[in-house]
């Protein structure tokens, strides 16, 4: 006799899961519809990837009547415009494909490379539904790529439109919304079903008690093998893997929950827990909903709309002009200095282009460009300034997405969650008192143990830990953005809750740039000041924007053998003339600094001709914030600078071990680390280029930026300087979120303690559990929600 699945095996497609022809074409013993899905089955299948068809029964697409003529792709201009980045070596492109819709399609097209080893890695965005595939062009064309992909099922749709832009409307997944809407349906009937029992009423009426109870678990049949399917396959793969996760009790009490029912309404002994059964599945269900509606919100607003504090400049009617990244469009001619990103597709026009494209592809090995050749954003410029012209508009999600890399939080410690900690601990103690209750009833009333046992699993709902941290965060995460601190992802709101130790660089972080002017002692002709000028613009260091700003010339010449020192000092060769700016150890100079301000000496073919002073101020805000911070951390200053402001910094930082001047980025990232070994949670502000380093070894890095394209890989957050004053609000918004997601789940226990008060006793009714399990998962919700907002507005941001 032919088992369910067995059955359906014979009347369906092994692969897609239609029904068969008259004549099913075989393989293996499989059935197939089609030339198209039995071709799929076979590829897997001879690169030994048959697991795919594990994860689940009808994983892949139908595959009658595919379009493959991809012939447009071998258009050089086609593929340019598609393309993220491209070399003679690699090619990275970010493709959407519709059919991504469960873990065997995550599966399968992260193993990509198994198929073709030209393929060196993809990486999935499930909610996207796009996967970021990086793969060796001389080995595979762009169509040969595209082509393969349709060959198993997974045919990109193309379009020279950014897909996820047009699609924010369809924000949830439709199947998704049938199982919430089959799941209320069955939990709308068996709770009118179940009134006769909540009232009483079935002893009046006994006749209909069991024709309902077998309704009821009639409608609960679809909600258990349809609508909470995916509970069961998460916790299935997650134990085989030795990991209990979430879904592991969720999907037990829901099989336990099941199976009890059938017992009691087969027995005659009760009424089961259909009703709630069915609550409890649909409000998960709207939970999911409401989660992903949140994070395609999110997604969609971070991508495409929100503010992202890094400005580029501009050059226009020649003049140098900061302009924000959103703002910057197709055509225009940007400058981009020593060692900041490319953030746009950009076609090189001025310059010597040495690129550093390790945030793309992970490789170190610098790129040489030449004028005319396309450079991809992502890349960063390692030698002096150049001049380019932008080809395709700034894509925020494309840089995000590099933000996010894995290659550069490698060496970095992961970020712990609370959910992640708790997640651990709720399916092991939940289990134990089950089997606690179980145990014991067993040895004093028997008939009680079975009833205690699966009431424990039924009323003890994981909800807060599945809903309340990624809401609460989500909204903390929005609220940051229109204040202006972008940070990477969630998971560093709740590691900006622990920090203890800030430590803060000054040129540029703490100091205003904005307000710095400068004198010049000596003499300089008019062409010197030129020559001075025109070196200092190929640095992103904040002295050297404010003497170029301070000078205001036009830009003339060139500067060939550019050199930056980090800190210390430039040189280059303009107009055939060796010209050198910096500090006076970076020159080989005995001269002795002024304790007061800042110096950049100036050297012209090995000729001393002055010096420019500069008096910097703080940032506004800048002694409130110092004095909040310090009440509850260790506060540090790392400068690359002479110490000539330690007197006016010594009412912020009193003791002599927490200010040090003259230290190089590797003298700061050592700074950190040492903090780190002596247990300190460490969070570091800097200007993003010079103190890249720091930045990435600290538990957390904060890039600060006015007007200027300081956007590095290593840094979690970016907080526009304009926000600088706002610091401890921010800190103290995370740690409230903290304590939101921990009163949400005091709150969840408490239903779980008092459900389970009755529960342990086997006392608790179907209408006691069908009224608390929804009331628990509705008071999450909207508490979580309301608190994140409640609090930013006590902390006046919003």
């Amino acid at each position: 006799m032919l088992k369910t699945k067995d059955l359906a095996v014979a009347t369906q497609c092994y692969h897609c899961g239609d029904d068969l022809p008259s004549s099913p074409l075989q393989q293996d013993d499989k059935n197939f519809c089609c030339v198209g899905c039995k071709g799929v089955y076979q590829i897997l299948s001879s690169h030994n990837l048959g697991n795919y068809y594990a994860y689940n029964d009808i994983p892949g697409k139908t595959q009658k009547q595919q379009n493959l003529h991809f012939d447009y792709l071998d258009e050089p201009a086609v593929a340019a415009d598609l393309v993220d980045y491209c070399d003679e070596k690699i090619t990275v492109i970010t493709l959407y494909i519709p059919a991504i819709h469960c873990s065997s399609c995550i599966w399968l097209l992260e193993n990509l490379y198994k198929i073709n080893p030209a393929i060196v890695q993809s990486r999935i965005d499930f909610l996207k539904k796009q996967v970021a595939i990086t793969f060796k062009n001389q080995d595979l064309s762009l169509r040969g790529l595209v082509e393969t992909l349709a060959q198993i099922g997974y045919e990109p749709l193309i379009s020279l439109q950014d897909v996820v832009k047009k699609q924010q409307s369809s924000v949830a997944d439709r199947a998704l919304i049938t199982r919430i809407a089959v799941a209320g349906f069955c939990f709308g009937n068996t709770m009118l079903l179940s009134f006769p029992e909540y009232f009483g009423l079935s002893k009046l009426e006994i006749e209909f008690q069991t024709f309902f109870g077998w309704l009821n678990i009639a409608f609960s049949i679809p909600v258990v093998f349809y609508c909470a399917k995916d509970y069961f396959v998460s916790a299935w793969l997650n134990l085989k893997n030795g990991v209990l996760n979430l879904d592991f009790p969720l999907a037990l009490g829901i099989a336990v929950m099941f199976l009890r029912s059938i017992a009691e309404i087969a027995t005659g002994s009760g009424a089961g827990f259909v009703d709630t059964l069915c609550g409890l599945v649909f409000f998960l269900l709207v939970g999911k909903w409401m989660q992903a509606h949140t994070y395609h919100h999110l997604s969609f607003e971070r991508d495409y709309r929100s503010y992202f504090p890094v400005a580029v400049t501009v050059i226009a009617d020649g003049k140098d002009k900061p302009v924000p990244l959103n703002l910057l469009k197709k055509g225009d001619r940007i400058l981009i200095r020593s060692n900041e990103i490319i953030p746009a597709d950009a076609i090189l026009l001025n310059g010597e282009a040495n690129l550093d494209f390790s945030f793309v592809t992970g490789e170190s090995l610098p790129v040489k460009k030449v004028l005319g050749e396309v450079v991809y954003a992502g890349g960063r410029q390692l030698s002096g300034a150049i001049e380019l012209e932008v080809v395709k508009a700034v894509s925020q999600s494309y840089l995000t997405r590099l933000w996010n890399n894995e290659t550069f939080t490698a060496d970095k410690d992961r970020i712990k969650t609370f959910s992640g900690k708790a997640s651990k601990y709720f399916s092991v103690v939940l289990l134990l008192v089950a089997f606690s209750a179980g145990a014991f009833w067993l040895f004093q009333d028997p008939t009680k143990a079975l009833a205690s046992f699966t009431a424990v699993l039924i009323i003890a709902c994981p909800c807060a830990l599945a809903l309340s941290s990624p809401f609460t965060l989500a909204a903390v995460l929005s609220i940051f953005d229109k204040n202006k601190f972008y940070l990477k992802n969630t998971a560093v709101i709740e590691e900006l809750a622990r920090i203890d130790t800030f430590i803060f660089d000054k040129t540029g972080t703490i100091t205003n740039p904005e307000a710095s002017g400068f004198i010049f002692e000596g003499n300089l002709t008019k062409e010197e000041k030129q020559l001075v000028s025109d070196l200092a613009r190929n640095s992103g260091h904040p002295l050297s924007r404010e003497l170029v700003k301070w000078i205001d010339l036009p830009v003339i010449y060139q500067v060939a053998d550019y050199k930056e020192k980090v800190g210390r000092g430039l040189s280059g060769t303009l107009n055939g003339m060796q010209v050198k700016i910096g500090s006076a150890a970076f020159l080989g100079l005995t001269l002795k600094e002024s304790p007061q301000r800042s110096q950049v000496h100036v050297v012209i073919n090995n000729i001393y001709m002055g010096c420019f002073f500069s008096s910097q101020q703080w940032r506004p805000g800048f002694k409130e914030l110092i004095l909040k911070l310090g009440k509850q951390a260790d506060l540090h200053l790392l400068s690359g600078d002479q110490d000539h402001d330690r007197k006016n910094l010594v009412p912020f930082f009193p003791r002599v071990q927490q200010m040090h001047f003259q230290q190089s980025p590797q003298n700061k990232l050592d700074y950190v680390r040492s903090l780190q070994q002596a247990e300190k949670k460490v969070l570091m502000f800097g200007d993003g280029l010079n103190d890249a380093g720091a930045l990435k070894q600290s538990d957390l890095g904060v890039a600060v930026t006015d007007n200027i394209n300081n956007f590095t890989p290593g840094c979690d957050a970016i907080l526009d300087g304009a926000s600088f004053n706002k610091i401890p609000q921010f800190i103290q918004q995370a740690k409230d979120a903290v304590k939101v997601i921990h009163m949400s789940f005091a709150i969840s226990l408490t239903y779980n303690f008092i459900g389970l008060f009755f529960a342990v006793q086997g006392l608790m009714s179907p209408l006691f559990a069908a009224i608390l399990m929804p009331i628990s998962t509705v008071t999450i919700i909207l508490f979580t929600s309301i608190s994140a907002r409640l609090y930013a507005r006590k902390n006046k941001l919003l």
